[in-house]
Parts: C-alpha cells; structure tokens; sequence
C-alpha cells in the first residue's frame, strides 16, 4: 500500500482480538528508498532509530539513537525514508481502545483492494459504480476493508508527534547494583510508558511483576536467560501473568523498553 522497498523481520505480535494488539519489527529501507504521503492512524506508534537519520516529516528529522512517539489520531509526514535507514518500530492499539489492526488481516485486505483499484503514491484510487473517482490513504483503505468498518479517528490527545533525544537524560539507579533506568516520558490516562534499561557486565536484572505488557528490545548487548544466550535485536514480551525472570548480561547490555497501555 506504500511505494518503495521496506524490509522488515517481524519480532513480537501481540493478541489480534485485544485492544493492547501490537507488533514489534525492525525495519531496513531497500534500494531507492521507501515514502508515505502525511497520514495518520487510529493506533499509536513508537519508533527507535537504529542507523541513519529518519524524516517523520520534512521538517521533523530523528537522529540516530533518538526516539518519538506517535500518537493515536496525529497526522505526520510525507516520509521520504533513505536507503539504509534502520528503525525499530512498535505499533499498537492506543488509549481509545479501538486496538491495532494485525499484519495479516492487513495484509489480506491489501491484497482484495488491488483487485477493485489501484494503489499509487500511498494512495488508494477507485472508480464506484457511476464512474465517480475516489481516493483514500492507503493503511485507512486497507482497515475498512478489513474491518468492514467506517474508520474513525478519536479526538487527538496531543497536537503533535514527541520527539526525544535520550541522551539528554541522566541514567538512575533502580536498587539493583549494575542496573539502571531511563524513563523518557508517560503517556495518557492510559499510562503508557517509553525508557532505557541498561544491565552492566556482570550483572543480573530480575523482571519482577506487573500489571502491564512490557517490552523489551536489546539495541545492543549479550545476555543469557535460563541457560540461553541471546545477542543484540533481541526483544522480549513481559506479560502481567509471568513469573520473575532473571536476565543476566554477559556484557553491557541496552535495552529501550515500552510499557502497553493499561485497559
């Protein structure tokens, strides 16, 4: 439904029937790069650049290692992503509760539409049973699609997308020797949450408890969880029904990690 080369893995997806459905991935932009028109979505997004500089909009250009957040009914754009960018990206459902449409019923719709019309530009083009053009952005023509549903986008509860650059914040400790937090911002009433954890060399992180989803994402790092080793873009879901899990860090390990929204 976009122009260009997007290569993506697919690292977490969450519950396709939960307002908290969210998928994790790692984005690489091909050859030629890859662009959007300015647009926005019924859900919100989180993105961290890994390499290259990243153009959420022409006037709004994210260093490497910075973050921002997207928020749910907020409009950015156009994109005009480089070749080379890479990006971690997490999308779900925000504090409406109106959940995150899942890659393969996406997917799926985007295949249906291109049999009744044209996708060009990030636009989708058809002509209705009178001959009468229409256009609608892509990703909303694929949700109606897919959902049989007018989509509606909730009061925006913020009137721009919030870019951080995380290092401008001071790391804290959090009561664990060789363990330290960034906590980068809190977000609605819904009480998501965006920040770093780092786990010195040697030392040993304990998840404890929650009573959110967490994830994890190890930007870079080595650890070793219950006799296995896992090195870096490595991302882990904390459910609230799981048990404390003991993450040791075989060297200096860091992770961005997001806090889901609380429904």
């Amino acid at each position: 439904m976009r122009d260009g080369k997007l290569d993506q893995k697919f690292l977490l997806q969450g519950d396709d029937d939960s307002p908290n459905n969210y998928l994790l991935n790692v984005g690489l932009t091909g050859s030629g790069g890859w662009g959007t028109p300015r647009h926005r979505h019924n859900f919100d997004q989180i993105r961290y650049v890994l390499k290259g500089k990243y153009p959420a909009s022409p006037h709004k250009i994210m260093g490497e290692g910075s973050v921002a957040y997207f928020p749910e009914s907020v409009h950015y754009g156009p994109q005009d992503r480089p070749e080379g960018l890479e990006m971690m990206v997490i999308q779900f459902g925000g504090a409406s509760g109106d959940g995150f449409l899942s890659t393969p019923k996406r997917e799926a719709a985007n295949e249906a539409l291109k049999a009744k019309g044209e996708f060009k530009n990030g636009i989708f083009t058809w002509f209705d049973e009178k001959g009468q053009k229409h256009n609608m952005d892509g990703s909303a023509a694929c949700f109606e699609e897919a959902t049989g549903k007018k989509l509606v986008f909730h009061p925006p509860r913020y009137d721009d997308i919030m870019m951080m650059d995380p290092e401008a914040y001071a790391w804290v400790g959090t009561g664990t020797e060789g363990v330290s937090s960034k906590v980068l911002g809190v977000f609605t009433e819904r009480n998501t949450r965006i920040g770093f954890l780092k786990i010195d060399a040697g030392a040993t992180y304990n998840t404890g408890t929650r009573s959110q989803i967490e994830v994890l994402f190890m930007s870079k790092g080595s650890i070793t969880v219950d006799g296995r080793t896992y090195g870096e873009k490595t991302a882990i879901e904390l459910l609230p029904s799981d048990a404390p899990v003991d993450i040791k860090a075989n060297e200096e390990s860091l992770f961005f990690t997001v806090t889901l929204p609380q429904f």
